[in-house]
């Protein structure tokens, strides 16, 4: 795939990139591994003070830099305005409590016959990041904070149809004063990560993909005794209750399907519904969803934007189309437009069964499935019945039922009455085939820390008798 930036809304290349050679990625490792030796040696207080700065350079460059994430993937405007600030608090948040977070965590010195006894968090290193297209920012900058506030160094291999986007972000943590080779993007196919975190002096990588790609990273690292953490896809149920408000559950779910275009992991997908309430919801859901425009992302007007790529678009078409031949029934939406750009309208299907593709894979665009369960039993089942374990909505005012859907759903985030999204202050990561691993909150941070057991005796005889090594 070329390393270019390619304008989803007209199909035409802005500019291109030629890829890194062997010689300039081996350099690049040099500089990021000669970079950790002196990060790790700062305070959390002087990293803290880079990352602040990191924060106003995005703050004072908001509005041009979510010009170019719309420019290069096709997220509306606003939503690229949002998710540049997103970045700035997640900044914020980890100067302000890094050092909480990286503190030693004593343990009970006289249970292992010592005078002190804690645990200490350190930085491991060199860490590759090989990030997606569709939060081209953020789902970097949640690696990057907290790595970098640990006083680890950062290799980005960003998708290859954001190479602005990656650039920029390499050149936001120069500028904000971190040491050259604290953080750096490789322009590289996916065809160098291989050779990059086979490197002795990559330490870990964090991935954000699709389970194929998860599953390639997984098997280097594994070969190479290296630490990955996993964000992959997601077939996330919207599950809806008979004591729902259900204006305001077709509401969010119309937010829930159709944010960033349809184009995120964490999307509700699978909108499984009682049977009380199913028609009800589905002409509401319906209706919204079929209100909203479709256009130009830089448009404040419009809702919908086009998907990244021309295949992702062919792909949930296909999709899409899929299902009618099975049966399934179109409530809105599901034809392919004419023109230029990879525009898709919002869609629902419904009467949908397994000998379906919707049923199993997870649709990367605005099409929303409708599925119709009897009781609360039928809708787990349906909910948990996919090979993946991302996120989980479910619209509930029963309490007995709001904590029965906590523990029942198989997933690494469960919202109950809202809407699927990401905090700094929340660990967020799945299970299943959607991964391992959590970004974000201190256990974000300390994915990529060595955490260290340390034990301080009196002297060689105060082990005693009768201890013994593990």
């Amino acid at each position: 795939m070329p390393i270019a930036t390619t304008n989803p809304a007209t199909g035409q290349v802005l500019k291109s990139y030629e890829p890194m050679s062997t010689e300039q990625i081996d350099a690049a490792i040099e500089r990021a591994d000669l970079a950790f030796r002196d990060l790790r040696r700062t305070t959390v207080a002087q990293r803290a003070q880079w990352m602040n700065a990191a924060a106003d350079l995005l703050d004072a460059e908001r509005d041009e830099t979510a010009r170019l994430m719309t420019t290069e993937m096709g997220k509306t405007y606003a939503a690229a305005q949002a998710e540049v600030t997103k970045c700035a608090t997640a900044c914020r948040f980890y100067a302000a409590n890094a050092e909480r977070m990286l503190a030693d965590e004593p343990a009970d010195a006289a249970a292992v016959k010592a005078k002190r006894a804690f645990v200490r968090y350190q930085p491991i290193g060199a860490v590759l990041a090989v990030m997606p297209w569709n939060f081209p920012l953020w789902q970097v900058m949640r690696f990057a904070a907290p790595a970098l506030m640990a006083g680890n160094t950062g290799l980005l291999k960003h998708a290859s149809n954001v190479p602005q986007t990656a650039l920029y972000l390499e050149d936001v943590f120069r500028r904000a004063g971190f040491p050259e080779g604290a953080f750096t993007t490789l322009l590289a196919g996916s065809d160098a990560v291989d050779r990059i975190l086979s490197d002795p002096r990559v330490r870990a990588a964090t991935l954000t993909g699709s389970e194929g790609a998860g599953r390639s990273i997984a098997q280097i690292a594994g070969r190479e005794l290296k630490k990955t953490v996993l964000e992959l896809g997601g077939s996330d149920p919207f599950v809806v209750m008979p004591s729902a408000d259900l204006d305001r559950a077709a509401e969010v779910a119309t937010t829930a399907r159709c944010q960033n275009n349809g184009q995120s992991c964490i999307a509700a997908k699978r909108f499984i519904v009682h049977t009380d309430v199913f028609d009800a919801f589905a002409g509401k859901f319906a209706a919204n969803m079929a209100a909203l425009r479709v256009g130009d992302p830089m448009d404040a007007g419009t809702d919908v934007g086009p998907l990244a790529s021309e295949s992702g678009r062919d792909e949930i078409h296909a999709q899409v189309q899929d299902a009618v031949a099975h049966g399934a029934t179109v409530l809105c939406g599901g034809e392919k437009p004419d023109g230029d750009g990879w525009f898709y309208p919002p869609t629902v299907v419904t009467d949908l069964n397994p000998q379906m593709r919707m049923w199993a894979e997870e649709v990367f665009g605005p099409v929303a499935g409708l599925y119709r369960v009897s009781s609360y039993d039928e809708a787990v089942a349906v909910a948990n019945g996919t090979p993946f374990g991302l996120g989980a909505n479910a619209w509930t005012t029963d309490p007995a039922e709001q904590e029965r859907f906590a523990t029942d759903l198989d997933a690494g985030n469960v919202f109950v009455n809202g809407m699927t999204t990401s905090y700094p202050e929340l660990p967020f990561g799945g299970v299943k085939n959607s991964g391992y691993g959590r970004e974000l909150s201190a256990l974000g941070m300390r994915e990529f820390c060595n955490t260290k057991t340390v034990w301080v005796g009196e002297g060689a005889a105060t082990a005693g008798a009768g201890a013994h090594a593990e």
